[in-house]
């Protein structure tokens, strides 16, 4: 059921970014339920998800409502972001424990695993555990907190930018540096390198924002192949 519920979100989330849905267009729970052949109740599950991640708004008397941020309002989200990260890198670069390098590593090497298959899906969810375990290490329940609601909100671009050329093998390679400078304790080190592997700007910005129309495609033949 759980396996179930986060393929729901994951093809709606995929349909608002790339337009399928657009913003303010109403999302009738009867009819995703017809349109994913299932019932309304997981796609009750996976609206009120989006609506925490800021890409569905829950309006009186209409509804669930398609919501996505201009160019603009995701430029500022990946800026905000990269800064809570560094500052999240550098803490870890301080603060790790023996178990906190365990489980850091445990996350790399599972990053490693996926970025070699070439998923690269499956490695943006390792990826979301390599970055909670800097966080975790970093041992500030305020900064995991702030960190976790704005990981929610980039989620569906994220993912979408692993799937542009090469970005998967470019971010494990960034990811090899960021540990060698927690484990290192420099943290000047890791928050610059967290800061440059999480924001998004110049061409990597432009690649990330031309590739959501294209991506449409790809999504709509993964859902049809994994029989959303």
């Amino acid at each position: 059921m759980a396996q179930r519920s986060q393929e729901l979100r994951d093809a709606l989330e995929e349909e608002i970014v790339n337009g399928v849905f657009g913003a303010g267009v109403r999302l009738d729970e009867q009819e995703l339920a017809r349109r994913y052949g299932t019932s309304r109740t997981p796609i009750r599950e996976a609206l009120m998800q989006l609506s925490a991640a800021g890409l569905v708004e829950i309006r009186p008397r209409r509804g669930a409502i398609a919501a996505v941020p201009d160019a603009q309002r995701l430029m500022e989200m990946f800026e905000v972001a990269a800064e809570i990260e560094a500052m999240a890198g550098r803490f870890a670069a301080r603060r790790w424990t023996p178990a906190d390098k365990d489980q850091l590593l445990a996350a790399h090497d599972a990053c490693r695993a996926r970025a070699n298959e070439g998923d690269a899906d499956a490695y943006y969810y390792e990826n979301e555990l390599f970055h909670e375990a800097i966080v975790a290490a970093g041992h500030s329940g305020f900064l995991q907190e702030q960190c976790a609601q704005l990981r929610r909100r980039l989620k569906p671009y994220r993912r979408l930018q692993l799937r542009t050329h090469n970005r998967v093998p470019a971010s494990f390679a960034e990811h090899e540096a960021i540990v060698a400078a927690i484990l290192a304790h420099d943290g000047e080190e890791a928050a610059r390198l967290l800061r440059r592997h999480v924001l998004v700007q110049g061409d990597r910005f432009a690649d990330l924002v031309a590739s959501l129309p294209q991506l449409a495609g790809a999504a709509s033949a993964r859902k049809t192949s994994s029989g959303l």
